[in-house]
């Protein structure tokens, strides 16, 4: 956590993938447990499979500042083919991470990381979602590495809030939560650090 006590999120990913839902459920949970939240998406041409950023700001203090997050903590990468295109990397604060949707091992993927030397972790989010849910759902497995890994939140903590979110989110399809809580559950388990 920063020296500020704020801890600041990047998500990269593609219109329709659930990077801005992601991104809102952590804000949501945060909130839950007291903290000071922003979370908020870059607009620009939001179209199916088009490149997306959204935003975190988690801190124990009001934060007056609202703004993109330029030199983030924490980098999500939602689609791992963004890294051909995006510089996922491009401000990410030394002693951060970057968390990738991925089934290579953090050594694997280093490469197309434009020479970021830091800590690198990976989940293979597409599995896990289609092994439970039945499809490609990446967002939700995405959302419990970046708990993991961040440590903005504790792990417990999370799953109790988040079934508060999803009862709210989820209200008119409540069969969802379950698998969506597993999805989380296995993702907290197998997120890889490197």
């Amino acid at each position: 956590m920063a020296s500020n006590g704020m801890v600041e999120f990047r998500w990269h990913g593609r219109g329709g993938q659930g990077a801005k839902k992601a991104c809102m459920l952590l804000a949501d949970v945060a909130a839950l447990e007291g903290k000071f939240v922003q979370g908020f998406p870059e607009y620009g041409p939001e179209r199916m499979g088009a490149p997306i950023t959204a935003y975190n700001r988690i801190s124990e203090q009001r934060c007056s500042i609202h703004s993109n997050i330029y030199y983030p903590n924490y980098v999500v990468v939602v689609d791992e083919t963004l890294l051909d295109s995006v510089d996922v990397t491009g401000g990410l604060k030394e002693g951060g991470a970057v968390i990738i949707n991925t089934s290579e091992s953090p050594g694997g993927i280093r490469p197309k990381l434009r020479g970021w030397g830091g800590k690198v972790c990976t989940i293979d989010a597409r599995r896990i979602s289609e092994e439970i849910l039945g499809a490609n759902f990446p967002n939700t497995p995405m959302l419990a590495a970046a708990v993991k890994i961040s440590g903005v939140l504790a792990t417990d903590r999370f799953l109790d809030h988040i079934v508060e979110s999803f009862r709210h989110q989820f209200a008119d399809k409540p069969q969802v939560i379950e698998g969506n809580m597993a999805t989380l559950k296995k993702s907290l388990e197998e997120v890889q650090v490197g």
